[in-house]
């Protein structure tokens, strides 16, 4: 049979030729990109890949291309938009599936790039990048489950060794990142943490997430209104933000009940002072830096009621949060002195003034070390019991009480070993007493001189020569101790010879 001659329409001939034309130009612009994503100038070729998808926008191998220059260019979401559009177009094309794949992962979708990396698979079993990215997949997921419980644990360190090594599969997954960043934070690692955060709000600066962490990093450095307005911004973005909106109630309730605290404070309400700040270290247990100003506050109000071993506590427990706040070790130093513990005071204040070297911190540290070499000395006011205010009759008072006490002639029939003791004792009132009762010798004391510098080196020192002196034995005079089981302590008579 002879061929049928068939007509055909100028206008169909036309648009025929019309779009042999269209898909020449397209493989012009796909040529022209290609040249440019081999001098890797990725803008230029993603500019001719979209001259070409514009010409021909049912080629999938166009997408793919674009999707690939995307990819180069970090443009992750959009390069994944491309890639799923050149599989819809053709379902066999392997790339496509394959660069759809990799997109999710650096997304962080491992489910999804399994998914993509397995239907590779299956059009070429033997696919080396494909059986190497599946594995990849897996074990993003296993740092996925491994930092999800290590939250769960309040093990941060763990997580952000997790997060460290999923996003080395997956850099554009802002949602690791963020959780990243959240451990930072909670970590006290706040630069590291404002960082991250930061980073991703110059991509995107409504990411709710990203808004919530920078508030969190102010809150703990105790910015709390500025974090305040973080939370408030993230909540405007994402009304139903759990996290930003718990750490939005915690910080009004905290800055509420502190500066409650403070004002019962200033108005010398000390008790109710310290029961606002013992509620407001329950409020947030997380938020370091706080907390720590919330024990040395209520230190300093325990301080003022006399509880002073409290305070002790509180401001090391302010150090154990913060041990560069100085405020706590000087209020601490303060309670040493306050309870004569001075090695402690003085370890303290040299903690502050190898920190803050101003002439303060030198004359508290100076005068520290002063009470320290004094304590080691005899306490001469505990050897009379008298206080270091006494005044001079006081002081005879306490000598003949003291004297009469432990004098040799009583104890004379005594056991060796306590006639030794009582003979020391009262060996130690005499010094005592030429001492106090000496203003000369007094003022020297208390000034933290040595005790050999007054010549009571324990060596020619006889204080019978003291007792009677005081007690006027030296004219004839003495006395003689009654021993007998009916006598009262310290009963005499005097004896004239």
């Amino acid at each position: 049979m002879a061929a049928v001659d068939i007509d055909v329409p100028v206008d169909t001939e036309s648009q025929i030729r019309g779009h042999i034309d269209l898909e020449r130009q397209a493989e012009g612009f796909k040529e022209k990109g290609n040249a440019y994503y081999s001098k890797k100038d990725y803008s230029a070729a993603f500019n001719y890949y979209t001259k070409a998808i514009d010409a021909s926008p049912k080629n999938a191998s166009y997408y793919g291309n674009r999707a690939a220059t995307l990819m180069m260019l970090s443009r992750f979401r959009e390069a994944l938009e491309d890639s799923q559009q050149a599989v819809r177009l053709d379902d066999l094309f392997m790339k496509g599936h394959l660069r759809e794949g990799k997109c999710h992962m650096s997304l962080g979708n491992a489910m999804a790039a399994s998914r993509c990396f397995q239907k590779v698979l299956e059009l070429e079993p033997t696919n080396k990048e494909a059986l190497q990215e599946k594995k990849n997949a897996g074990t993003m997921l296993e740092y996925e489950r491994m930092a999800d419980f290590g939250f769960n644990k309040r093990d941060f360190r763990k997580v952000v060794y997790c997060m460290d090594r999923a996003l080395a599969l997956a850099s554009a997954c802002h949602r690791f990142k963020i959780l990243k960043a959240e451990c930072l934070a909670l970590l006290g690692r706040y630069p590291e943490a404002q960082s991250v955060a930061s980073d991703i709000l110059r991509m995107d600066s409504t990411n709710a997430d990203a808004l919530y962490v920078r508030g969190l990093c102010l809150y703990y450095e105790d910015c709390i209104d500025k974090a305040v307005q973080f939370f408030v911004q993230a909540l405007r973005m994402a009304p139903d933000h759990e996290k930003a909106r718990l750490a939005c109630r915690n910080a009004k309730a905290l800055k509420a009940k502190k500066e409650e605290g403070n004002q019962a404070f200033k108005n010398c309400s000390y008790e109710p002072a310290y029961q606002l700040y013992t509620e407001a270290l329950t409020i947030d247990p997380n938020n370091i830096k706080t907390n720590a100003k919330l024990y040395c506050n209520r230190a300093t109000a325990g301080a003022k009621l006399k509880k002073v071993n409290q305070a002790i506590d509180d401001c090391s427990s302010a150090i154990k949060l913060d041990d560069t706040y100085i405020k706590a070790y000087l209020r601490r130093a303060q309670c040493y002195m306050a309870t004569e513990q001075y090695e402690e005071a003085v370890r303290d204040y040299e903690k502050v003034y190898q920190t803050e070297k101003t002439s303060d911190h030198k004359h508290m540290l100076k005068n520290a070390q002063m009470e320290l070499k004094k304590s080691k000395r005899k306490d001469y006011y505990k050897v009379l019991g008298v206080g270091k205010n006494a005044t001079e009759d006081e002081i005879k008072k306490a000598y003949r009480k003291r004297a009469l006490m432990h004098h040799p002639d009583r104890h004379s029939a005594a056991t060796t070993e306590v006639q030794k003791e009582e003979e020391k004792k009262f060996k130690e009132v005499g010094e005592a007493f030429t001492v106090l009762s000496d203003p000369k010798k007094k003022i020297r004391y208390d000034s933290g001189h040595d005790l050999e510098d007054d010549g009571l080196d324990g060596g020619d020192f006889d204080a019978n020569n003291i007792f009677r002196a005081f007690f006027g034995g030296g004219h004839g005079g003495g006395f003689s101790f009654d021993n007998s089981p009916d006598a009262g302590p310290g009963n005499f008579f005097f004896q004239f010879g």
